[in-house]
């Protein structure tokens, strides 16, 4: 199998960022469903804990990787990769860093509408972003949920876009941001 095009990778600390990412939500959707169903007790209470402590995680990490993208050089497209392609890839990404850093920040909103405070990993108190209300917290959760699904099919697009550039396409822009192969 031949590949061909794009022979850069992306620096190491914005694959490592990225993969912490990737590692992180793959944690949090599964534990958000899970958590939800329980019933009200210490488990409940602990993993809503771990998950707002994840997101906050999530949140920075999103914020330092945009960051370094605005920042630091990136590979580019290989060429004669299409104008449309080129295009969706941006607003992909650009809209998984929105929702990586909006959904920390709706779940911040419910939690202090609830009355019900964000300590990260047992060690820092976050303020309250707004005083206890019943009804903008319901519609934060509403709000969370939805961001949740748009979240997964943004992510599924995006590996889609990758698995389709290897195998397909046949050229490195998978190459480009795994950690673990060299370039072609």
């Amino acid at each position: 199998m031949e590949y061909q095009g794009m022979a850069e990778k992306y620096s190491f600390p914005a694959r490592l960022l990225h993969w912490s990412i990737a590692a992180l939500l793959l944690v949090q959707i599964p534990l958000a469903w899970y958590m939800v169903d329980l019933p009200v007790g210490p488990d409940k209470l602990s993993n809503y804990a771990l998950h707002k402590s994840f997101g906050m995680l999530l949140f920075t990490l999103a914020v330092l990787r945009l960051l370094r993208a605005l920042l630091g050089k990136r590979p580019q497209l290989p060429p004669g990769t299409p104008a449309y392609e080129k295009i969706l890839a941006r607003l992909t990404q650009g809209l998984l860093y929105l929702l990586v850093m909006v959904m920390p920040v709706t779940g911040w909103v419910m939690s202090s509408a609830a009355n019900i405070p964000v300590i990260v990993f047992g060690m820092i108190r976050l303020p309250s972003l707004v005083g206890p209300d019943k009804a903008l917290m319901e519609s934060m959760e509403e709000v969370h949920e939805m961001q949740a699904f748009v979240l997964l099919t943004l992510v599924a697009l995006h590996i889609a876009a990758g698995l389709k550039h290897h195998f397909r396409d046949r050229d490195n822009v998978l190459y480009s941001m795994l950690p673990w192969i060299g370039k072609r």
